[in-house]
């Protein structure tokens, strides 16, 4: 349990609370009597448990509470724990008090001592005036610890009545609410996914590449996969809620065992009948599936298999809200007896499934032919028909004669005697989804055509990936384009509602720096220095420049000059000041009737003191500049809290650079990183320190070295803070693992050189090491700072996605771009980029065509007066990948041909919102529309009879080929008309001299004709210069 920040649910514990009261004190019988409860916790374990204290304790506090002792008395709970889970405890027994009418007691275990005297006085209060009381227990549970063993030995000394309520609380638990069922849900999803996504292809590509892969092996991966759903299923649940409910079970070969107890073998899969099993869990709620697949089944496999899938399906039916839980194996033996397969029925199970929930299995709610228990609303079943210990007749080759078949689903009950919820659809079960056939292909025996069948299978020699291709990708362009049409009207939603925050915002204008106006350069005309001789003077100290004006030294402050230039012509110099003036400039804006200079320039023979002169206003403007930058940008910051130093040992990571450095003289050195109690300090060797609070943290950001130089933690801040003279958002620390560069010698190595080998391995060596001590640190901070004492700020690093990674041009180099949980980031080339997806409003995929190789995408943020991010340059390779991850990331994106002119457009939108949401809002970007227009358009100007007409050449403009075709083509119709005159005029005998006049002034007319329209002048002018060059050589 975390340390501090720790928010439990008032609502939810009280009323949990209150049911818990209700349930007991209004069935006693269920409870056997029993007139106070017990619930002890012992020390927390890595093994996969399942206890019902545990279970009750995180249905209470959604929490875990190792080493606790729960004590119900008939109006009172008496909680003994450490001090530390008491102040977490202690907000909940004001609201305990006010909602249920229960008193929550404390007793806190010392610390260094073994809570004996807390224990007895615990047992103490739950016998009230000395009576003997009769108190529940679990006497089930076995719990651990010195803890757990001193209170056993304290409750058994007291001599107390004790009973088991074990059926009292699983009846409590077994009716879920709709906040339960939603994760029992979750857990259902998950697993079907880690089935049907993950499990399903690997069966499939084993089978179909040949490869050998123990069974082992397999549950292992699957396993992985569940505990981390982002990575490899592309689910959006937090990897911290997701586990499995017990290993994975993968069994062939004739070897199996229908037990959730039963352990895969380190034998190879083989291709006969596969057996799957996943069980996972969500926020600790089970859910559980289980399938067959068949390879090269026979007809009686078949039969047997859809047998079992209609009992399985009878057996769900029969779940209705008020039915016992014997029907469901009644229908299921019915099914079984209608579809002909008798002999199974005896093979069947004694249980056909039981409840689930926080425990994976709760016995006292097993669906078997003796259970009276009645069907409620709201609880969750795992229905699972299996039987085993079958025998084929005609097995193939390599498969064994023996097999098994099991179906298992996850089901929630409705109210109202409706039909139960199937929970885990995702993964397929009908025959066509679990069978496959190979045999035919390989004997390469030719057949008939396959008769079509009912369920769409047919005896084909192919796997279903390779089969549903076209399909499945069709499937998914089309969810794709659903997904983008139903963004489209939240994002304007979005965008209206920004714009309608924005509008009420004021901004006067001014930035945070110093106004020109209070500016001063000498408080008196006794301040300002004795005038040595009218030349111009720089005065360091009070930052401003003596003109000489009219025989009078004029100061002017250094932040009145725009700039200062020296051109010399011959003996002479030129001094030209330019001052600041206009309307943007603020003392304009303070006094609109003032007259402003403008400039002075000033004429000296001594051309090395004008050039210094000169020099100096320039360092002098340049510092004060930089210094009244560096003020304006600390005015902006938002004030950090104080580091507390960690006390004891602290965690750092040595020898790391930072970025941006903290500039300054002297050679660069590297420094350490500690992780303290509420935030970072970085140190290097020369005193230089800076603290980045986590508090400050938007983003953490871990990249180990795969095919870069640099190992790196990048940190992505909420307000900027300053480093060194530099205001930054980005804060990052990183080792180079390799030499960027290398020196070559010229001569060759060979690839079995020894030395060059060895070279390698060190380098390998060297990478490993750094990322290990990365990878250690950041675990460590993960969770021994942030989840135990800033669980609140839901910080965790964030790994790039390499497989979905694209190379881009975000600012001016070529880069390696990878997507996080929640960033876009490139962090290696200098600036780093990190753009937050959540603040994306829309992405704008430029310049995609079939004939080019690249594109640029643009990121429009949600918040219009910031400016647009581009990614220029990406391979269009990588076109359809960022396509399916921006729909997962629930990002509306659009497609164009050009690129836009993003400025005047946002500033459009932001200054007549109502126009731009009249027209449809961001759907003007959709262009898709317009494509057959354009072909329309290319049709007309290829027809002879509109190639002489002006709207043509206008409409030619939208797109370069239409233009180049309606050059062309007025071009050879003006040749044409040139060539009938050229006829004329030979048959009227004219020379040389008359032609030439003719020709200029048919330019001449031709081009003022064309003076409104750009296009038709470049148009005419070509056409009159081909006549002329005809004409000449005629």
């Amino acid at each position: 349990m975390a340390d501090s920040k720790i928010e439990f649910d008032e609502n939810l514990f009280c009323g949990r609370l209150k049911r818990l009261y209700e349930a007991w004190q209004g069935n006693p019988d269920l409870w056997q009597g029993a007139t106070a409860l017990i619930i002890p916790a012992g020390a927390s374990s890595q093994e996969l448990r399942y206890l019902k204290s545990g279970a009750l304790q995180l249905w209470l506090f959604a929490y875990e509470l190792p080493d606790t002792i729960l004590g119900f008395s008939q109006n009172s709970l008496h909680v003994l724990t450490s001090g530390k889970k008491v102040k977490h405890l202690e907000g909940l027994a004001k609201a305990a008090e006010e909602q249920a009418g229960i008193t929550v007691h404390f007793l806190v275990k010392p610390k260094g001592e073994d809570g004996k005297l807390q224990a007895d006085e615990l047992l103490q209060a739950l016998q009230p005036d000395g009576t003997s009381a009769i108190i529940g227990i679990l006497p089930k549970d076995n719990h651990e610890g010195p803890f757990a063993e001193m209170f056993g030995q304290a409750q058994a000394s007291a001599n107390l009545k004790m009973v088991d309520i074990a059926l009292g609380l699983s009846d409590l638990l077994a009716c879920k609410d709709p906040e339960e069922i939603k994760k029992a849900k979750k857990a259902a999803f998950l697993g079907a996914s880690a089935l049907q996504k993950y499990a399903v292809p690997q069966f499939e590509s084993i089978i179909d590449e040949e490869v050998q892969t123990k069974h082992t092996s397999l549950s292992q991966k699957i396993e992985d996969v569940v505990a981390q759903p982002d990575k490899q299923l592309q689910i959006r649940l937090k990897p911290e809620n997701c586990d499995i409910a017990y290993p994975p079970i993968v069994q062939s070969g004739g070897e199996y065992s229908l037990k959730l107890s039963a352990q895969c073998t380190a034998t190879p899969l083989k291709y006969d009948v596969i057996l799957c099993g996943v069980g996972a869990r969500y926020s600790m709620y089970c859910a559980n599936v289980a399938r067959s697949y068949l390879v090269d089944p026979s007809k009686q496999q078949e039969a047997e298999y859809k047998a079992l899938l209609a009992a399985q399906e009878a057996a769900i039916a029969a779940l209705v809200a008020g039915a016992p839980l014997s029907a469901p194996v009644a229908a299921a033996i019915q099914a079984l007896k209608e579809k002909g397969q008798e002999q199974l029925v005896e093979k069947l199970p004694k249980t056909l499934g039981f409840g689930m929930g926080l425990e994976f299995r709760e016995s006292s709610l097993l669906i078997s032919s003796k259970s009276q228990s009645t069907v409620k609303p709201g609880m969750i079943f795992n229905v699972s028909i299996g039987v085993q210990d079958l025998k084929r007749t005609d097995p193939n080759e390599g498969q064994a004669e023996v097999y098994a078949l099991q179906i298992a689903d996850t089901v929630v009950v409705q109210p109202d005697g409706a039909a139960p919820e199937v929970l885990t659809t995702t993964a397929a079960k009908s025959w066509a989804d679990i069978a496959y056939y190979f045999k035919d292909e390989e004997d390469g025996k030719p057949e008939a055509p396959p008769t079509p069948k009912a369920n769409g299978a047919s005896k084909e020699a192919k796997l279903r990936s390779k089969d549903d291709t076209f399909k499945a990708q069709e499937e998914a362009r089309q969810k794709q384009r659903e997904n983008q049409e139903d963004l489209l009207t939240r994002v304007n939603e979005e965008t209206r509602r920004m714009l309608q925050r924005k509008k009420g915002d004021g901004d006067d204008g001014t930035g945070p720096g110093r106004k020109v106006t209070e500016t001063c350069a000498y408080r008196s005309v006794a301040d300002m220095p004795a005038p040595r001789d009218l030349a111009i003077q720089v005065d360091q100290r009070t930052e401003s420049v003596l003109l000489p004006i009219y025989g009078i030294m004029v100061p002017f402050h250094i932040l009145t000059i725009k700039n200062a230039t020296n051109n010399q012509d011959n003996d002479h110099a030129y001094i030209r000041i330019n001052f600041n003036f206009g309307t943007g400039y603020e003392p304009s804006a303070k006094f609109p009737n003032a007259i402003f200079l403008k400039e002075l320039s000033f004429r000296s023979s001594d051309t090395k003191r004008a050039a210094k002169v000169v020099q100096e206003i320039k360092m002098l403007r340049g510092s004060i500049t930089q210094r009244e930058k560096e003020k304006a940008e600390r005015a902006t910051l938002v004030q950090q809290e104080r580091l507390i130093r960690g006390g004891g040992r602290v965690v750092s990571l040595p020898d790391v650079w930072i970025r941006p450095n903290f500039g300054g003289k002297g050679r660069k050195m590297t420094g350490q990183l500690e992780a303290h109690q509420n935030g970072f300090r970085y140190s290097s060797p020369k005193g230089e320190t800076l603290d980045v609070m986590y508090r400050n943290i938007k983003h953490a950001l871990f990249q180990p070295a795969d095919k870069e130089l640099l190992t790196l933690v990048h940190f992505r801040l909420h307000n900027p803070i300053m480093v060194g003279k530099k205001k930054t958002d980005d804060v990052q620390f990183y080792t180079e693992v390799g030499e960027a560069v290398q020196t070559l010698d010229g001569g060759r190595r060979s690839m079995y050189d020894p030395d060059e080998i060895e070279e390698e391995q060190r380098e390998r060596d060297v990478r490993n090491k750094i990322n290990r001590q990365f990878q250690r640190y950041v675990k460590h901070v993960h969770s021994e700072i942030w989840e135990k004492n800033f669980s609140d700020l839901g910080l965790e690093f964030e790994i790039p996605y390499r497989d979905l990674g694209f190379w881009g041009v975000p600012h001016k180099t070529t880069s390696f771009i990878m997507p996080t949980v929640n960033c876009l980031v490139e962090l290696v080339d200098v600036p780093s980029t990190v753009i937050t997806m959540a603040d994306v409003g829309i992405v704008n995929l430029e310049r995609v065509g079939f004939s080019l190789r690249n594109f640029d995408m643009t990121f429009v943020f949600k918040d219009l007066t910031r400016d647009v991010m581009r990614i220029d340059a990406i391979p269009s390779q990588s076109l359809d990948t960022l396509k399916e991850w921006l729909s997962s990331m629930n990002l509306k994106f659009y497609e164009n041909k050009i690129n836009l002119n993003w400025k005047p457009i946002l500033k459009s939108i932001v200054e007549d919102p109502d126009a731009f949401f009249e027209n449809g809002g961001w759907s003007f970007l959709d262009q898709e529309g317009g494509s057959e227009d354009e072909d329309a358009e290319e049709e007309d100007e290829a027809d002879p009879e509109f190639q002489g007409s002006e709207e043509d050449s206008e409409e030619s403009e939208e797109e370069e080929s239409s233009d180049e075709e309606s050059v062309v083509d007025s071009e050879e119709a003006e040749d044409e008309e040139d060539m009938s005159e050229e006829d004329e005029e030979e048959e009227a005998g004219k020379d040389w001299e008359e032609l030439e006049e003719e020709a200029k002034q048919a330019d001449k007319v031709k081009q003022s004709d064309s003076d409104d329209e750009q296009d038709r002048k470049r148009k005419r002018k070509g056409g009159a210069s081909a006549a002329v060059q005809k004409r000449a050589r005629r």
